[in-house]
């Protein structure tokens, strides 16, 4: 897209203790980025200095697979990740801990006009993991019956998305210490604790899909019970083991059990305008750099609603 002329130093943010051992986190990322745009290449056409804009978690990929030629660039073998992956140029990505960064203009997307930087960002990546299933498999359409899994930072955006698309949309945790939450603050039309056996069959056949964002082992039967005929179970959370379910679950109801990972350039973009047209915000908490390892502490003890956004502008990098 034409370089950019000359290099630039720039500050950047790295994990660093009085020891020389880098503990107890040796790593950090950052992949739901908003800035803006300071300088363009003489190939950009997309942007202008100036422009308001978001990059997510990814800044590559081949371009010439199935995928890519489909705009399912997130589903290429050879995506390039906004951090701690190999660029074209074989230097790692550091992903947004940095005054700046530069991106291929096909992987950035605008900010809509009005959007608060910092509310924009957790769409970047959970917003989009949510909408990009519920446009693909047809579920966006009003007065569906869907149910999300865990609230967390990207259950509490499915509450939203899809409240704002006129579903019906319960909640499902272990416990009911979110209830106040999901049903107050978030909007959710019911909550359901998975523990609560005579609820559990009350909701027997209820729900056209459920999204699951559980991120580890947990048994599919009770959840898969709850869908309708062809209702889908869509598992988003990330687990390295297998998970099991008798067949008869599945083919006695032509349920389906499928997943999604996050979204493509495209589907950014309408989430972005969609957020935008029906006023959807996130539940964020913004941190200075300063903060970020007592934000991971908060993390471990699930101590965050339900995201942390780090002003990486407003923080002392040269310090």
């Amino acid at each position: 897209m034409g370089s950019i002329q000359g290099e630039r130093t720039v500050t950047g943010w790295a994990a660093r203790d009085s020891s020389g051992i880098l503990s107890p986190y040796t790593y950090t990322l950052r992949h739901e980025v908003v800035g803006e745009v300071v300088e363009v290449g003489s190939e950009v056409t997309k942007f202008k200095a100036g422009d308001v804009v978001g990059v997510g978690c990814l800044v590559g990929c081949c371009k010439n697979c199935k995928p890519c030629n489909s705009d399912n660039e997130q589903y290429c073998n050879q995506k390039i990740w906004s951090y701690n992956s190999f660029d074209t140029d074989g230097k790692l990505t550091q992903g947004g801990f940095a005054e700046a960064m530069v991106v291929n203009q096909k992987f950035v997307v605008k900010i809509p006009d009005g959007m608060v930087p910092e509310q924009a960002a957790p769409f970047l990546c959970a917003g989009v993991t949510v909408y990009s299933p519920l446009k693909h498999f047809g579920l966006m359409e009003s007065g569906l019956k869907g149910a999300i899994l865990g609230l967390g930072g990207v259950g509490h955006m499915g509450v939203k998305m899809a409240k704002a698309m006129g579903h019906h949309v319960t909640v499902i945790s272990s416990s009911d210490k979110k209830k106040e939450e999901a049903l107050d603050h978030l909007g959710a039309d019911d909550y359901l604790v998975s523990s609560d056996a005579a609820k559990m069959q009350e909701n027997f056949d209820s729900f056209d899909y459920i999204i699951d964002t559980v991120p580890v082992f947990h048994p599919l039967e009770p959840y898969i019970s709850l869908l309708k005929l062809n209702g889908k179970l869509i598992l988003m959370g990330v687990i390295n083991k297998p998970l099991q379910f008798v067949s008869p679950m599945i083919m006695l109801g032509r349920k389906s059990i499928t997943g999604s990972f996050i979204g493509s350039m495209k589907e950014t973009e309408e989430m972005l305008e969609f957020c935008r047209e029906k006023g959807l915000t996130s539940m964020i908490e913004t941190v200075k750099m300063d903060y970020v390892n007592t934000a991971f502490e908060r993390l471990e003890k699930n101590d965050v609603r339900y995201r942390f956004v780090v002003d990486v502008a407003g923080s002392k990098l040269d310090g």
